[in-house]
């Protein structure tokens, strides 16, 4: 463990003491890691890291109005990472920077935060729990879902046999994607360091459906949407069962229906993982579409329809859940349904609703702010057993995500070996990592 680390692992921290942060990547995300953290007092923002000039300057004028407190600003990360005054970071950039970035960090001393996935690949998602083992620095990932108040309270009911044991676990991610059209290369924008932004990638020329947002929908940088908004689904759908590790199988189809555009990922993407007596299942649909989850049930249709039983309908009282984004479970003595409005647990064949818990509303409830608060408290105990989402946890939600990328990328059902590997697959194991781009190699 080098200098820094030691004096940081050495320190004792008092209850009151702020943990001087550096944020790494200032867009969309990275805005609202700033803004949280000005909001939640227990950071004290001192460096805002950006490849892009305007969007370190935004920052500074966010933070200078909310705290009246100026930060340094740094164009490359590295130099954050070497500044002894800062305690920590939290990473925002895009995933094909997450690994590195982390690494980076870590042995220079720092704890992190990082935004979801863990990784860009699964290569990187061990080589992450590594380094965090060799430097002991804390890592938590921003499924911030993990320290919902309302999330926990059912996560611990359904892993307590509330429903029996879960044979299916299914996570949904219907979040509306519009077509991101065709857009030529243009010159790099005055104040951005493309280069820079493109890190492990391979160099291109700049493109704006390449930058901001975009990024997601391109292989190069982004995972589709099932390593965007999806992760977050996966996530919880392997807390329903208990967290389990590699899959024995993992198959995934789909594809870009209904749009001539740019966007190189699918819109439309259906996964299943066997875990021998049990399965994950997974559907991203970023189409119109309709929902799914406690939605009341009407009669059968035909001529051998019976009548409906009164309980056959959604209880007195019990708004339905009718989930776009979120997780069913299925048990062999009952099922649920949770999104971010809330939770509904359902039993027997009289679907007798026998749990209900709805979101928590105010700073109570707000998951990014208390899974930061995780984040800052485990910083100051040196314990990651405290972290609400450990690298060792979200790196193989974020791994299951790219397992499916896998499997579609190459049209096939993938076997599992220990490793992780696939059996008979070269060019399915040649996807567990990429070819970096130097010297921006993990």
């Amino acid at each position: 463990m080098g200098a820094a680390a030691a004096a940081s692992a050495m320190r004792v921290w008092g209850a009151n003491d702020r943990v001087s942060l550096a944020i790494v990547g200032l867009g969309g995300r990275g805005s609202d890691h700033l803004r949280n953290y000005i909001r939640i007092g227990e950071a004290r923002v001192a460096g805002l890291c950006d490849v892009n000039q305007a969007a370190r300057e935004k920052a500074q004028a966010t933070l200078l109005k909310g705290t009246s407190e100026k930060a340094k600003e740094f164009a490359d990360m590295r130099e954050a990472f070497a500044d002894p005054s800062i305690d920590a970071v939290s990473i925002a950039t895009p995933n094909h920077w997450h690994a590195l970035a982390a690494i980076w960090a870590m042995k220079a001393g720092k704890d992190v935060y990082g935004e979801k996935p863990a990784a860009y690949n699964i290569y990187e998602c061990q080589k992450l729990v590594q380094v965090a083992r060799e430097t002991k620095r804390m890592f938590q990932v921003g499924s911030q879902h993990r320290s919902n108040p309302m999330k926990m309270k059912a996560m611990e009911a359904v892993n307590g046999g509330l429903i029996g044991k879960v044979y299916q676990s299914k996570g949904l991610c219907y979040k509306r994607r519009k077509s991101i059209g065709h857009k030529p290369d243009s010159p790099t924008p005055a104040g951005v360091n493309w280069e820079m932004f493109l890190g492990p990638a391979p160099l291109r020329p700049f493109n704006e459906l390449r930058f901001a947002y975009n990024w997601h929908w391109f292989w190069d940088t982004g995972n589709g949407d099932i390593g965007n908004q999806g992760v977050h689904e996966l996530g919880l759908a392997r807390w329903g069962m208990g967290d389990p590790e590699w899959p024995k199988t993992a198959y995934a189809h789909g594809g870009k229906f209904a749009y001539e555009d740019d966007q190189e990922t699918p819109n439309t993407l259906s996964a299943s993982f066997d875990f021998g007596g049990r399965e994950l299942v997974f559907e991203v649909r970023g189409l119109l579409t309709g929902a799914e989850g406690a939605v009341p049930r009407g009669p059968r249709q035909g001529p051998m329809a019976a009548a409906p039983a009164p309980e056959a309908t959604a209880p007195k009282g019990a708004a339905p859940l009718n989930i776009m984004v979120g997780n069913l479970y299925f048990g062999t003595e009952g099922w649920a349904a949770m999104s971010d409005a809330g939770f509904q647990a359902f039993k027997g064949e009289s679907n007798e609703l026998i749990m209900e818990e709805r979101a928590q509303r105010g700073p109570d409830g707000d998951p990014t702010g208390l899974h930061m608060k995780n984040f800052l408290g485990a910083v100051k105990s040196r314990n990651s057993k405290d972290l609400h989402d450990e690298i060792s946890i979200a790196s193989l939600s974020a791994s299951m995500c790219h397992l499916a990328n896998i499997s579609y990328r190459v049209g096939r059902r993938l076997t599992l070996a220990a490793g992780p590997k696939f059996v008979g697959d070269a060019e399915a194991n040649k996807l567990l990592t990429r070819d970096y781009r130097k010297p921006y190699v993990v």
